[in-house]
Order: C-alpha cells, then sequence, then structure tokens
C-alpha cells in the first residue's frame, strides 16, 4: 500500500470500508502513515483545533461494571463521591473556562442514566449556561431517553457524547451492566434530538488491533462528527489496574489510523496525552485536531495555557468553534 497516495485519494473523496483490505495499517511504516493523516486533516478539516472541558456533575457509585472505570461501584478505588452539582456552581466553573478561550463545555455525570430531581437540575443548569455563556454545551448522562433528550435540547445543549468505547465483539468483555446496542441506541437518539455526536472509545484495554480497526470503522459508519480518543490510565482497584500502559508508538498508529477512517471528524485526543513528555506535539501532526483540556497543572500539556501555547506556536488556529 502506498500511504502517500492513499492519503491523496481519500483528499480526493475516497472513502474506506469494511469491505477494503485494512491490514495495512498495522504494519505501514508509521512516520509515512503520521504524514499522511495529517496531510487528510489539513486538506479536509482545516487548521482548527476544537478545544473541550469536562466537569464532573455527579461522581462515584455507578452501578454500571465498566472495567476500566474508577467511578464503578463494583470497583475499589476509593474515588471521589458527591451528588449532582448545583447550576450556580457549574456556571462558576464554565465562565472560568470559556474566559480561558474553551470552545466546548460538557457536565459528565457518573451513573447509568439521570432521571427525575436530577434531571430537572441538570435541565435548569444547562438553561443558566446557555443563557450566560457563549459556549457549545455537551452533555454526557449515560444511557437517557428521547424525552430527556428532547429536554436537554431545549436548554441549549447541542453535543452528546456516548463513546462505544471498543468493538462490538469486545464490548462484553469490557461492561457486561448495559450492551453495545445500547450504546448505538443512545446516538440514534441523540441524532433525532438534532444534536452533534461526540463518541469514541479507549484503547489500552486489552484489545487487538482489529477491534481499534472496528471501532474506527463503526463510528465512520455511524457518522460520527467528534471522536474522542482515550488511551487507558490504568487505576489500582479496577480489573484493568495492572496492564502495562501503552506507547507513543502505539497512540500515534492507532489515532492515524483513525484519521484514515474518519477523514471529516474531529479526531479528539481525550486521556493519556500524559504519556508523551512534550504534551503530545506529534499527536497534532498526525491527525488529532481536538482535545479535552483543563487545569490539570501537574500534567504537561493538559492545562489550557499550555495547551492553547503549545498549538499555536505550532500554527494552529484556535479562535473558532465546532
Amino acid at each position: 500500500m502506498e500511504i502517500q497516495q492513499l492519503a491523496k485519494e481519500i483528499i480526493a473523496g475516497r472513502r474506506l470500508t469494511r469491505d477494503d483490505d485494512l491490514s495495512f495499517f498495522e504494519n505501514a511504516d508509521l512516520e509515512e502513515l503520521a504524514k499522511g493523516a495529517d496531510a487528510i486533516r489539513e486538506a479536509l478539516c482545516s487548521n482548527h483545533v476544537d478545544l473541550c472541558t469536562i466537569i464532573n456533575g455527579r461522581a462515584g457509585r455507578c452501578s454500571e461494571n465498566c472495567k476500566f472505570c474508577a467511578q464503578s461501584a463494583h470497583n475499589h478505588t476509593g474515588c471521589e463521591v458527591h451528588g449532582m452539582l448545583e447550576p450556580e456552581e457549574v456556571l462558576a466553573d464554565c465562565k472560568k473556562r470559556e474566559a480561558a478561550g474553551v470552545h466546548a463545555y460538557s457536565i459528565v455525570t457518573a451513573g447509568r442514566t439521570v432521571e427525575g430531581e436530577e434531571l430537572d437540575t441538570l435541565v435548569n443548569t444547562y438553561a443558566l449556561l446557555h443563557k450566560e455563556c457563549d459556549i457549545v454545551l455537551c452533555a454526557s448522562h449515560g444511557l437517557i431517553t428521547k424525552e430527556a433528550f428532547k429536554r436537554l435540547k431545549e436548554a441549549g445543549v447541542t453535543r452528546y457524547h456516548a463513546n462505544i468505547e471498543t468493538s462490538e465483539r469486545n464490548f462484553p468483555n469490557i461492561c457486561t451492566t448495559h450492551t453495545y446496542a445500547d450504546k448505538i441506541k443512545e446516538i440514534q437518539l441523540a441524532k433525532e434530538a438534532g444534536m452533534v455526536v461526540c463518541s469514541g472509545g479507549i484503547i489500552g484495554m486489552g484489545e487487538t488491533w482489529q477491534d481499534r480497526l472496528d471501532m474506527a470503522i463503526a463510528l465512520a459508519e455511524l457518522e460520527v462528527e467528534s471522536i474522542p480518543i482515550n488511551a487507558l490510565i490504568p487505576v489500582k482497584g479496577t480489573p484493568l489496574g495492572d496492564l502495562p500502559p501503552l506507547t507513543e508508538d502505539e497512540i500515534i498508529r492507532t489515532v492515524a489510523m483513525f484519521r484514515y477512517m474518519n477523514p471529516t471528524a474531529y479526531i479528539r485526543m481525550a486521556a493519556g496525552r500524559n504519556y508523551f513528555s512534550d504534551g503530545g506535539r506529534r499527536l497534532f501532526k498526525s491527525g488529532v485536531n481536538a482535545t479535552i483540556t483543563g487545569d490539570m497543572l501537574t500534567t504537561v500539556g493538559n492545562n489550557t495555557k499550555q495547551d492553547m501555547e503549545m498549538l499555536t506556536d505550532m500554527g494552529f488556529d484556535l479562535s473558532t468553534t465546532m
């Protein structure tokens, strides 16, 4: 496979599918693969990098048994536990992130779903953020109902996050309290509500290369517009806590492949940038054009000020939103 020629064909309109021979991704020259992914990103997505940040709106005691998650009640990690944050507390944080230059703001809640009084609180919070801030609002609340999607949309939410986590084949090895089909249903409900979908997964959970490829194909078939890729950070007390961390090269090969398979999407590096000593400059030259940023001051490249300085220095545009 001539990698640079393939990149040119994708830029010209070709789209890879599960019917193509995609085995070359696993062994192609990494430098050439990354170079082609960067060319696709630059040609089809311009030079904009989308920055989003999250707040843990409800923490811990999650009923689901996801093997990677520190917040699952099935795991014993000593994670922070708190109920739903009040609207004014979230507003103060959102204004701080907006002032720092972040493009999108997401409330994330631990747990299978949100309903009842807690849903009412969330709706009120989003309505307040929509009124007081000029920022893209994203929501990540598990397996919510069609009616809940309608209420969130009316409150100003325009993006919904629902990771498929891994391949359909591998999903039961990661979680059994809900299914891959449940995830697909949420993505479909979000689209029906008129929301942009943010859906990706985690690499480094013991999956095969084919599982990573199948995840990328599935997201392409679902026409997902924002794809967060997390490199597992093993947490003691979870079933995956003793897995070895991925290398930089493994992460680069994966994000580059995702760019070839999803050429116009935001490929969003989430957890795992701390594996890169320079904040992940290599990632943004290998197909990545979005990231989660925050005030993690001990992790180079995850602090918003550091990220903006790095990306501006690399020549990226941080002025527009998705």
